[in-house]
């Protein structure tokens, strides 16, 4: 098993062989509320002079709208809090937290102009890497920690938190999955679940993914998870209900296709009405990150950049770590001491191997199970 250290080293990896884009992203031409620095086109904290002038700003500004940001997800319900003690002046909108990456974007057109559009993002890689033309280049302070892999070369997305593709199951209800077959078995009639349509939610793109990947298949073959998912549907085994820490403690999702840290987290949650546990399948592991970004219409452009300032600092990195996740910063972080050493090294061991999807990849995924899911679990 490699360690956690070398695990985010491989995931980094994995992806600095395959994933590049550069593009240019529209900025708006409004001044922030300062009115001395033009905070949409600011492409790092140096444009506002300091880290007290964008605190200034978007303190002037008064307000940040988010969206999609579930708060029991990777621990983000801390994230928010901390956010706002340290910045009471500013008002944070948490809107449709249940939402897609998609309907993020969605939200975003239909609200563009608007003083209730979103300022920021959190998408998978495959809504980060078709939007790119939505989203506002900026480079945060600790850009330099950041790995490559994970960021596009100027700031219109950058990866900041992730995991592995596991499976979470109530030992009461199903036995344990050791291999993906398994979950064909009588035992798991009507029982599995996965998060989100895989044509519009990250998490749910990733359990493709992984069903690919452990099928025979690869990153740039989805056809043979789709084909899993199809065979699960046909067993009566697959069940089209989101799950969530309610539908897993009604039983109605005993079984649940998640990254790992939601997997955990849900058992947390659940600490006590059920039993719940997580298990990264042996043999090949499919790994993501997270994309923040920044929008290119954000109607709080000052405050859309100091929560990326935020993000990325020690204090919120090491608040993806107690949430289970394993921040973008790690290794830096690690290096200079200012990780959280336990929540660290109490990570999952992670799979002997690990792949990432390409951007290319990515995209023809995308379309692959555009043209191929419906039909498949129809």
């Amino acid at each position: 098993m490699l360690s956690t250290r070398t695990a985010i080293a491989g995931i980094a990896a994995a992806i600095a062989l395959t994933l590049s884009l550069s593009s240019c992203a529209s900025t708006s031409a409004d001044a922030s509320a300062d009115g001395g620095v033009d905070a949409a086109t600011a492409t790092s904290v140096s444009a506002f002079g300091d880290l007290a002038g964008l605190e200034k700003a978007a303190k002037a500004e008064g307000a940040l709208n988010v969206i999609a940001l579930p708060r029991d997800w990777a621990n983000y319900g801390a994230v928010l809090d901390a956010f706002n003690a340290k910045y009471p002046e500013i008002t944070i909108t948490e809107a449709s937290p249940d939402a897609s990456s998609a309907e993020e974007i969605q939200a975003a057109d239909n609200l563009k102009g608007q003083d209730t559009a979103p300022d920021v993002f959190d998408v998978g890689a495959a809504v980060a890497l078709a939007n790119t033309k939505k989203f506002a280049p900026y480079q945060v302070e600790t850009w330099a920690d950041i790995p490559d892999a994970l960021k596009e070369q100027s700031g219109l997305w950058v990866g900041d938190y992730g995991g592995y593709m596991a499976i979470g199951y109530n030992p009461d209800a199903v036995p344990a999955p050791k291999s993906l077959d398994d979950l064909l078995g009588d035992e798991y009639k009507g029982k599995v679940a996965i998060n989100g349509d895989p044509t519009q939610a990250g998490a749910a793109f990733a359990a493709v993914g992984m069903a690919s990947v452990q099928s025979g298949g690869s990153t740039a073959d989805f056809q043979p998870g789709i084909d899993f998912f199809s065979k699960l549907n046909k067993a009566g085994n697959f069940v089209k209900i989101d799950p969530t820490p309610a539908t897993i403690a009604s039983g109605e999702t005993p079984v649940v296709f998640d990254w790992d840290y939601l997997n955990v987290g849900y058992g947390k949650k659940l600490d006590g009405q059920r039993k719940w546990e997580v298990v990264v399948l042996p043999g090949t592991g499919y790994a993501g990150y997270y994309n923040q970004a920044i929008s290119a219409d954000a109607p709080h452009p000052a405050a859309a950049r100091l929560w990326q300032e935020f993000l990325y600092s020690d204090e919120a990195q090491n608040l993806w770590l107690a949430g289970g996740a394993r921040p973008a910063r790690a290794e830096a972080m690690e290096a200079a001491g200012t990780i959280d050493k336990k929540l660290f090294e109490a990570l999952p061991e992670t799979p002997d191997e690990t792949v990432v999807p390409s951007a290319k990849e990515s995209e023809d995924a995308a379309a692959l199970l555009g043209s191929n899911w419906a039909t498949a679990v129809q």
